[in-house]
């Protein structure tokens, strides 16, 4: 079965590109949950808007990448959440909420798939994540999690 990307998927490729796999994990993995859509002529033109928002997003090498890391590591990132009492999260902090936080803090775009956190927050108070940015680097960020109040 031959598909297009939409997303990066490990040990397959990255978003825009044209793969061949076997039909049932196709059918039933990539493309339920978006990973991937039906290789057509038509679908081969959306394949450079895919390309151009990946190259908007992406660490071009390793100099870049230690740009942005020292930017990241440079933040100071605070996280609202709620919590009860004693400080304990109702929930945990995901990839996703570090993802926003960073923006809002001035930070670039970061993918959620690439931020690493090792053990679950599940508490108030200063946090480290790691950020994977390219093979050979990875930004700690300093994340405060408070209450919301």
């Amino acid at each position: 079965m031959k598909l297009i990307l939409t997303a990066a998927v490990d040990n397959l490729g990255l978003a825009g590109d044209i793969v061949e796999v076997k039909d049932g994990y196709g059918r039933n993995y990539l493309v339920p949950r978006g990973y991937a859509i039906r290789w057509t002529k038509g679908g081969e033109k959306q394949i450079e808007g895919i390309k151009r928002s990946r190259d908007a997003r992406e660490i071009r090498n390793l100099d870049h990448a230690q740009e942005v890391r020292a930017q990241i590591e440079g933040l100071t990132i605070q996280l609202d959440v709620r919590a009860g009492e004693s400080g304990k999260l109702f929930g945990a902090v995901t990839p996703a909420d570090v993802a926003s936080a960073i923006k809002k803090s001035g930070g670039p775009l970061v993918d959620k798939r690439s931020i690493e956190i090792v053990k679950p927050i599940k508490t108030t108070g200063k946090h480290t994540v790691g950020v994977k940015l390219h093979d050979a680097v990875t930004a700690h960020v300093a994340l405060a999690v408070t209450a919301q109040g």
